[in-house]
């Protein structure tokens, strides 16, 4: 088998909330999706996306996988897809680093070899060790009441974990928390999510007023090194999230114990392929994981639902479902959602295929 054609497909997804304020400020209405989709000579095609939450949250931008296609694209065209290895060193050999705009390439053969041996990814992740992945939903950055409300609306639609952005205001930011986080029910969880936007004194600050309250601080500063700071004074539990790059980034948290839970973002990792080894090292060494990535539709979330139905169930914390945040979709079929879980679909590959009347028409083929 081999890759004859690549098209890249372009679409906004905007937020079905209005406005997704988190930390620091920032906020979108509209994410920008790129789509991959490559096909073969045996007839079998697979697809990919990669959609960031706004220009300024990672080091990713929604013109990346476009300008990387240039090169990538041409190097992969005659490649076998189902040699995963090898497509990720070809990859890896290109162009180093942007590992978000090589996530989905490596999603698209993923989905290939899938659809190739008529398994779905799960199994060929390790099988089906999670199955109905725990979801959180986001209350994103708004007044105290509006975010009560939000809570109250996705506690009845089955979620039972929340993650509730702060990260500008540290003073409002306390109050946003002592608002919500006592209001909690048995069994539920709640996760103070700063998205990197608290200075280290800040952070401190509002470790100190919220100590005796349970929850999960999650990623208040921007580095690592910033998180640690906080971590060595803070006896709330810390869920590192965009600072896990990779797996030099996993292996420091592991010495260091930096972290009780790490978010691991399949495109911040650089794809499922690196993700799952990141993923595995952190489970071995005991450390519990989240599925997720920054933003995206149906596509995007079949990689996350699928890479959370292959992790085990006691070392995952949640997942969401990232195709119901958008008012506009990118796949037709993937996951489905119900009851608070996420459940990837059990047909050969992703279970996915591209939406191309949302899509579009392609902005760049190589063949």
């Amino acid at each position: 088998m081999k890759i004859t054609r690549i098209a890249i497909h372009r679409t906004h997804l905007p937020y079905a909330g209005g406005a997704y304020g988190w930390g620091a400020g920032n906020a979108i209405e509209v994410a920008q999706s790129t789509v991959v989709v490559i096909d073969t000579d045996a007839g079998i095609s697979g697809c990919g996306e990669f959609t960031p939450c706004g220009e300024n949250y990672m080091v990713a931008n929604s013109e990346g996988v476009e300008g990387v296609a240039r090169l990538l694209a041409p190097a992969l065209v005659g490649e076998d897809p189902r040699q995963l290895g090898r497509i990720e060193l070809i990859m890896d050999h290109v162009v180093q680093g942007h590992g978000y705009a090589k996530a989905p390439f490596d999603a698209a053969c993923w989905d290939i070899l899938g659809k190739a041996t008529g398994q779905p990814v799960w199994m060929l992740l390790g099988g089906k060790l999670t199955d109905g992945a725990p979801m959180y939903r986001v209350a994103p950055q708004k007044d105290t009441e509006a975010t009560i409300a939000e809570l109250d609306r996705h506690r009845e639609a089955g979620y039972r974990q929340f993650q509730i952005k702060v990260g500008a205001d540290w003073v409002a930011d306390i109050d946003r928390i002592r608002a919500t986080v006592p209001l909690l029910k048995p069994g539920e969880k709640a996760m103070a999510d700063a998205n990197q936007g608290w200075r280290a004194d800040n952070a401190l600050r509002v470790v100190n007023a919220t100590r005796d309250l349970d929850h999960i601080l999650e990623q208040p500063c921007h580095s690592y090194e910033e998180c640690q700071q906080v971590r060595r004074k803070c006896d709330l539990p810390m869920k590192l999230d965009e600072c896990v790059t990779g797996i030099h980034m996993a292996q420091r948290i592991v010495a260091d114990r930096g972290a009780e839970i790490c978010c691991l973002k399949i495109s911040n990792l650089g794809g499922l392929s690196k993700a799952r080894r990141v993923r595995d090292y952190l489970v071995d060494n005991r450390i519990a994981v989240v599925s997720e990535d920054s933003w995206g539709g149906e596509i995007t979330t079949a990689a996350v639902a699928h890479f959370a139905a292959s992790t085990p169930e006691d070392w995952l914390v949640n997942t969401t479902d990232l195709m119901n945040y958008n008012t506009r979709s990118t796949g037709i079929g993937g996951p489905t959602s119900a009851g608070g879980k996420l459940y990837p679909g059990d047909t050969p590959g992703l279970g996915v295929e591209p939406d191309f009347d949302s899509l579009g028409a392609a902005v760049r083929v190589y063949s």
